[in-house]
């Protein structure tokens, strides 16, 4: 008979596979509860029968979160891993009351399906991720800093030559990180824009700086990640 660790932890018992089975289904039903409360047609009814869904899904998931830690080796370790955060910080909303809801967090604990169907091509893929990530952390540290000086710089121009334009729309360079923001990512949502010759030519030099800046981590990862399979190809070479 399987013990309490091997069902909560090990899913290649029959237990463990159940229990991992049942938290999937738990989740994508409490996502789908999550989603539909926010319809704003929704009857009384309907509502606390949703609320019903939580309570259940609530329990049952603060439950499984005490197992997790009863059962674990090092109970620290798992509270501060990304799991465990995870789980901690979409049930005790619900405890607290707080106005922030975190429920949709929940959709992170799907990520438990590559080990419960032991999916093994869809974890060396993370894997590989991961390594890929290492390689380069360093430039994409760079590039965020990067990244942000030329946030608060185009803030500080566009604010400049827009201001006395359009004070309601660029009232001051926290106002006017939005526009930046939109034009560097070149997504261009269109709701805020320059209207001075000034401000449009200073606006298209940031646009196109953005676009090269999108192109930069890409590129790093992309290269990152062709080093990291040419590796692997050679130490299954090695093996061979």
């Amino acid at each position: 008979m399987a013990t309490l660790k091997e069902i909560v932890e090990d899913n290649q018992t029959k237990g463990g596979r159940i229990f991992d089975i049942v938290v999937q289904i738990l989740i994508v039903i409490s996502i789908i509860s999550f989603s539909l409360e926010t319809m704003p047609d929704n009857s009384v009814q309907t509502k606390n029968w949703l609320y019903r869904i939580e309570l259940v899904i609530v329990i049952f998931f603060s439950l499984e979160y005490v197992l997790r830690i009863i059962v674990a080796d090092k109970p620290f370790k798992f509270i501060f891993s990304f799991f465990g955060l995870i789980d901690l910080a979409a049930i005790l909303p619900f405890y607290l009351t707080v106005g922030l809801d975190l429920r949709s967090v929940r959709v992170f604990r799907l990520l438990r399906l590559f080990r419960a169907f032991k999916v093994l091509r869809y974890t060396k893929a993370i894997e590989r991720f991961q390594k890929a990530f290492e390689m380069v952390k360093e430039e994409i540290f760079l590039f965020s800093i990067i990244l942000l000086i030329l946030l608060f710089l185009s803030s500080v121009g566009i604010y400049y030559f827009e201001n006395a334009a359009q004070p309601d729309k660029f009232s001051s360079i926290i106002n006017s990180m939005w526009f930046s923001v939109a034009t560097i990512t070149t997504v261009g949502y269109g709701d805020v824009y320059p209207v001075t010759p000034a401000g449009k030519i200073f606006s298209f030099a940031v646009l196109l700086i953005g676009l090269v800046l999108v192109a930069v981590p890409t590129g790093l990862i992309a290269s990152a990640f062709q080093q990291v399979r040419k590796n692997e190809e050679m130490e299954e070479g090695n093996l061979n």
